[in-house]
C-alpha cells in the first residue's frame, strides 16, 4: 500500500491510526530500499493512535528501526484530531495511510454533527459504521495539489447503501478517486473480512481523470491454517497492475465515471472485474482436506464449550 503512494523523499507522512506504526516504517524502508537517505524523513512522520500502550509501542518501534524524529501523538483521531495548522484547521500532508478499524461503532458521529474542521463535506455517516468518517478525514488531511491517500476497508464499504452510498457518490463527483483493490479474504489479524484498499488523490494525472482502476486480486495469496498472507510477490504485481492503470483480463478494468454511474454509483468489484469460471473452485482432493479440517476445528470448539459450560455448572457431565 505503501508503494502504491510512492512516499518520496522529504515528503510528509500521516497516519491516523497508526498502530503500532507499521506504516511509517514501511515509508521510511521504501526509500532505504531505493538507495535514499531514510534522515529526509526525521521530522516529517506523524500518527495518532487511541490506545495509549500501542501509541508507545510504535514510538519504540520507529526509534528501534533508527528513525529519530517524529511525531507520535496519543487521541481520539476522530473525535479530537492533534494535527492542526496555526490556523485551527487540519494539517495536509503529502501521504495519509491508515488501516483504521473495520466499521467502528459509535465513533463520534455526535462530534461530527457540528465538526469544527468540516470533515463531513460528503456526508454524516451513521453511527452504525466509522468506515467513510475515517475516508472523509483523510481526504480534508491530504496536501494540496498533490496529496494522496491510501485506506484499508472492509470491502461492504464499497457498496452499501444509504448515506455511505451518498459519500461515495460525492467523492466520485469530485473525481478524487483513483483505484479500488480488492484483496483476498483474511489477510487481517482479526478478522476474516475480504479487505480492500481505496486509492485517492487531490488531484489525478490528466490520463486518469474521469476513471478509475477497479483491480481484483482476491486470488493473490498464501494460504495459511489460521490466516492467509499476501507475500512480496503478490505485492509487487498489485502494484504493477496499479502503475499500469489499463486493462488486465480477468483481474484489472478501468471503468469511466459514468459507467459508474449506470452502475448506480457501486464500487462493488465484481460488477466490474469477473473472476475466470471455475477459477476459485479447489481440486477435489484440496476440498476434502479442507473440509476434515474444518469439521475436526468445529469438533474441537464444541468440545471446548461443553468442559466450559460443565465447569461453570451450566450442563450436567
Amino acid at each position: 500500500m505503501v508503494d502504491i503512494l510512492a512516499p518520496a523523499e522529504g515528503e510528509t507522512v500521516y497516519d491516523p491510526a497508526c498502530g503500532t506504526g507499521g506504516m511509517l516504517l514501511a515509508a521510511v524502508e521504501r526509500i532505504r530500499k531505493q538507495g535514499g537517505d531514510p534522515r529526509t524523513f526525521f521530522g516529517k512522520l506523524y500518527g495518532q493512535e487511541k490506545n495509549l500502550t500501542t501509541a508507545s509501542a510504535a514510538r519504540m518501534n520507529l526509534l528501534m528501526h533508527g528513525v529519530e524524529d517524529f511525531s507520535i501523538a496519543r487521541g481520539d483521531t476522530l473525535r479530537s484530531p492533534v494535527f492542526k495548522n496555526s490556523g485551527g484547521g487540519l494539517d495536509t500532508f503529502d501521504v495519509v495511510i491508515a488501516n483504521p478499524p473495520f466499521s467502528l461503532e459509535k465513533w463520534g458521529r455526535e462530534i461530527w454533527e457540528s465538526d469544527p474542521w468540516g470533515r463531513a463535506f460528503a456526508g454524516l455517516p451513521s453511527d452504525k459504521s466509522g468506515d467513510f468518517a475515517w475516508v472523509q478525514h483523510m481526504v480534508a488531511s491530504m496536501a494540496k495539489p498533490h496529496g494522496r491517500m491510501a485506506v484499508v476497508l472492509p470491502q461492504g464499504a464499497l457498496f452499501r447503501g444509504g448515506v455511505e452510498g451518498q459519500i461515495r457518490q460525492h467523492l466520485l463527483e469530485l473525481d478524487v478517486i483513483e483505484a479500488v483493490i480488492g484483496l483476498a479474504p483474511n489477510l487481517f489479524y482479526g478478522t476474516g473480512l475480504a479487505a480492500c484498499i481505496l486509492v485517492l488523490r487531490q488531484q489525478k494525472p490528466a490520463e486518469r481523470a474521469k476513471k478509475v482502476l477497479i483491480i481484483d486480486a482476491a486470488s493473490l495469496f498464501r494460504k495459511g491454517r489460521a490466516q492467509n498472507y499476501l507475500e512480496p510477490g503478490h505485492a509487487a504485481t498489485i502494484l504493477q497492475w496499479y502503475q499500469d492503470f489499463t486493462e488486465v483480463e480477468d483481474r484489472a478494468k478501468v471503468v469511466t465515471l459514468d459507467e459508474i454511474e449506470q452502475e448506480g454509483g457501486t464500487l462493488n468489484i465484481s460488477r466490474y472485474v469477473l473472476p475466470p469460471i471455475g477459477q476459485d473452485i479447489p481440486p477435489l482432493p484440496e476440498a476434502i482436506a479442507d473440509f476434515k479440517a474444518a469439521l475436526q476445528r468445529c469438533r474441537e470448539a464444541e468440545a471446548q464449550l461443553q468442559k466450559v459450560m460443565v465447569e461453570g455448572g451450566w450442563l450436567d457431565e
